[in-house]
């Protein structure tokens, strides 16, 4: 008996062209090392608009686009013209003509397992095209069509189809035909870890990874104090004219000895720890404590003490 496929819900991209986008995959199923994601509508639908934006900015020529027809179960039978701006020579006296094409979707068949039909872009084409009104109330459907217009131009017959949903409604774009890849998440340690591996090596976890320029100071200054009191779970720090000053550092409840010559740190570790901090607030600008996380204290003498808790170290 033949092993079903395990899929993985993760996200993906293609270097910095298309993503990230969430997807459904199985990891083994690949092309040249490249994966093969599937879609759901609403992100088919992110996919797409990225393409045009694309197409738009570097020409048809060199991009795929990705369209998504929107109609309803019950509305009657629809013509689109798809067009690019590109031409091509259709005869020995140079002329030329559109590269285009025309969809029409029996929308009232689909559920019965009707496709769409890609044809060329005919007048009766672009007649029908201009009859065509979105009509019915019945559930949302819609067709995804994917085209490449550098074949298109061509003359190939295969370069733009349907993508039809699988049986989990899910949309193959891109399968066994672009370079999709894993997305990355970079964890405060420095590491890149792929999208659906939530745990980092260092112990982080995705959720749990700082999300802003003060977080991950927060994060650094701990590892820093913890090189030489690695108890160390939390500190106070002084924030007077935006100046920030590390005050105490705890280990639960107990308080660490900071003198230079009694306890655990020196000066030098101590100031780095607070050029870390200092640095985080310069980069992260007003409202950076609370968004970080950090919890005020109230205070006699300053009105500007915050309480830092450090992200608990690997075990």
């Amino acid at each position: 008996m033949a092993r079903a496929r395990e899929t993985i819900q993760t996200r993906v991209c293609i270097d910095d062209t298309f993503g990230p986008f969430d997807c459904q995959l199985d990891p083994t199923n690949r092309w040249n090392g490249f994966l093969s994601p599937n879609f759901t509508l609403d992100v088919s639908r992110e996919l797409s608009a990225q393409t045009l934006r694309m197409a738009d900015e570097y020409g048809y020529d060199c991009v795929d686009t990705i369209h998504v027809i929107e109609g309803r179960a019950d509305s009657q039978d629809t013509v689109h013209l798809i067009e690019s701006g590109l031409t091509r020579e259709v005869n020995e006296d140079g002329d030329r003509e559109p590269v285009a094409i025309a969809v029409r979707v029996p929308w009232r068949s689909l559920d019965r397992g009707a496709t769409a039909t890609i044809s060329d872009v005919t007048p009766a084409a672009r007649k029908a095209a201009r009859k065509s009104k979105a009509t019915g109330r019945g559930a949302a459907r819609a067709v995804i069509v994917h085209i490449s217009w550098m074949y298109l131009s061509e003359g190939s017959d295969t370069a733009a189809r349907i993508v039809r949903p699988g049986r989990d409604g899910l949309y193959s774009i891109g399968g066994w035909e672009w370079c999709w890849g894993f997305a990355s998440w970079w964890c405060v340690c420095g590491e890149g870890m792929d999208w659906h591996e939530t745990e980092c090596l260092c112990g982080m976890t995705r959720d749990a990874n700082p999300k802003t320029p003060l977080g991950v100071a927060t994060w650094a200054a701990g590892a820093t104090l913890r090189r030489l009191a690695p108890e160390a779970t939390s500190a106070l720090v002084d924030l007077h004219d935006d100046y920030a000053r590390l005050i105490a550092v705890f280990a639960g409840d107990t308080e660490i000895d900071t003198a230079d010559d009694t306890g655990p740190f020196d000066t030098e570790t101590l100031g780095e720890a607070d050029q870390i901090l200092r640095q985080g607030l310069a980069e992260a600008g007003p409202g950076a404590p609370d968004a970080a996380g950090w919890q005020h204290v109230p205070d006699e003498k300053t009105d500007q003490l915050y309480r830092i808790t450090f992200p608990a170290p690997r075990p």
